[in-house]
């Protein structure tokens, strides 16, 4: 069966300076994240299991070519002409291949900063932020390692080497601390034009060895996560925080629904709660990945109360989708509908399409 992808509908999508029915003028921006699926270089590094997805020079600009065609439309649409202004990140090699990504004509006149931290993974993929200058100044970061062990699961070990570190997928285990390195958790704070928010951004524990037996991992890393939110909302608590990434869970899963606590319904979200509109996006079908012909949503943008209230005089959610252009998508063979992802000879673009929110503010 091949499944038909769910191209994103954009209502009436406002210009950077709009006009209503009410003669109110708007700013908009678009928060995104977007997984680039093994963005590597071309250098075998010693420290980490990189040897399969090293790039020959004209793949790596190939890819790098892809990549930025994406971001540099994502978010946009009629009248609607600048991508991003913050795109967290993830299944990245280095501070290297986004330096360079942000360097792509398509993207340079966007002036990116990076944010980027070594994680422990083993794989060498970790995450980080793109920020356009002329919109946000960070003003901290910083990043938080996910201290899991093989106890988190029901896994039972078995290495034949005390001593060996066994790779199972992207969760690395010690054998002889039992530690599983994942990937950390950054935080990013600063100002979007003169208004304090903060990002999180997310790559969690993988479903490897099964989701129900994975599922702990990922309650461990929405419980790092939730840590992290309530601190800022101790200091502020209203405080405008987003939390994003590929979470290897949807918006149903124990991890989103009950650690986290996210809200499916805008109504539902109290004061020092969390809105994920994922969630009403996946009951529509409209998905970040493919799996057996069936999709789903690990790509999610969560975000604090305060951000659904209606007082446009500072930035306000205003709606949420995917961007899932056809030139993103497989058009031939078993994987027809699927997000056009790598292969052994031809760089693509990613096996997960981008998600996205705009934010809007009322221009006096």
């Amino acid at each position: 069966m091949k499944i038909k992808p769910y191209l994103t509908f954009l209502l009436g999508i406002f210009s950077i300076a709009v006009t209503t029915a009410q003669d109110k003028k708007f700013a908009v921006h678009t928060v995104a994240f977007y997984n680039l699926e093994n963005l590597f270089d071309t250098i075998n590094d010693p420290t980490v299991n990189d040897e399969d997805f090293i790039y020959t020079k004209e793949n790596y600009t190939k890819k790098l070519t892809n990549l930025s065609r994406v971001i540099s439309q994502l978010g946009t649409g009629e009248n609607q002409n600048n991508a991003p202004v913050v795109l967290g990140v993830a299944e990245i090699e280095n501070r290297k291949v986004l330096e360079d990504l942000v360097k792509m004509p398509l993207l340079k006149d966007k002036n990116y900063g990076v944010i980027h931290f070594d994680s422990p993974d083993k794989r060498g993929i970790d995450c980080g932020f793109l920020y356009q200058k002329k919109h946000f100044t960070p003003t901290s970061f910083k990043n938080y390692p996910l201290m899991i062990t093989e106890d988190n699961t029901d896994k039972k070990s078995k290495e034949k080497d005390k001593d060996k570190v066994e790779d199972t997928d992207d969760n690395v285990i010690d054998a002889k601390t039992k530690r599983i390195y994942t990937r950390d958790q950054i935080l990013m704070t600063g100002l979007l034009d003169g208004e304090e928010m903060h990002f999180i951004v997310n790559h969690w524990p993988s479903r490897r060895g099964g989701e129900k037996k994975s599922s702990p991992l990922r309650e461990a890393a929405a419980a790092l996560n939730k840590k992290i939110i309530d601190s800022l909302q101790a200091i502020n608590p209203n405080a405008k925080i987003f939390t994003m990434g590929d979470l290897n869970d949807g918006p149903f899963n124990k991890s989103v629904k009950e650690v986290l606590g996210a809200k499916g319904d805008e109504k539902e979200v109290k004061p020092l709660g969390l809105y994920n509109p994922a969630e009403k996006m996946l009951k529509k079908g409209i998905g970040t990945l493919a799996h057996r012909d069936a999709w789903d949503f690990f790509d999610q943008i969560i975000f604090t109360e305060p951000l659904l209230r209606k007082d446009y005089s500072s930035w306000r959610y205003w709606k949420a989708g995917v961007y899932n252009k056809p030139f993103m998508i497989q058009q031939t063979g078993q994987y027809k509908g699927y997000a056009l992802r790598n292969s052994s000879t031809e760089p693509g673009f990613s096996d997960h399409f981008p998600s996205y929110i705009y934010l809007i503010k009322e221009v006096k």
